[in-house]
């Protein structure tokens, strides 16, 4: 066992974890944040992306204890006092999700693109979610879900 102390959402979060456990498994089984989704488990989908220390990152490939001492951000922290994210709002109202389950993966990868380049182009944006697959969509309300924040 490990002991591991973490900022989550902006909760400062310890435990004693199995040093194989996951970060994904950690956020969703002992925080119960199950906004983090777990769709491979090879790092492929991307459905697992979450944030530490400001950079998007796909949790089911970090162990628990390789995040000690960093800041995490999940999608149920993009929210602030009861308004939703520029990117939380870009995917309501551009329809960029069918059945969600990519989505919280999805908005924490473009908030680093986003960081990274605050106006991107289509193709930009494409070459930025590109870890992230959407089994439903054909991507294109994603990407103007994506424009519709870079605009706010």
């Amino acid at each position: 066992m490990a002991d591991v102390s973490m900022t989550v959402n902006g909760k400062v979060r310890k435990a004693n974890v199995e040093p194989r456990l996951l970060l994904a498994h950690y956020l969703r089984e002992n925080l119960r944040l199950t906004g983090t989704h777990l769709g491979c488990d090879t790092s492929q989908c991307g459905a697992c992306t979450v944030m530490i220390d400001g950079r998007a990152a796909k949790s089911c490939t970090i162990f628990a204890v390789q995040a000690a001492g960093s800041t995490i951000t999940t999608i149920e922290g993009l929210a602030s006092n009861g308004k939703l994210h520029p990117l939380q709002e870009g995917f309501w109202e551009e329809h960029g999700l069918q059945c969600g389950y990519c989505t919280p993966g999805m908005i924490m990868q473009a908030v680093t693109l986003l960081k990274d380049n605050p106006a991107p182009s289509e193709a930009q944006i494409r070459e930025g979610i590109s870890g992230n697959f959407c089994r439903c969509t054909g991507y294109q309300h994603i990407v103007n879900a994506i424009q519709h924040a870079a605009k706010r």
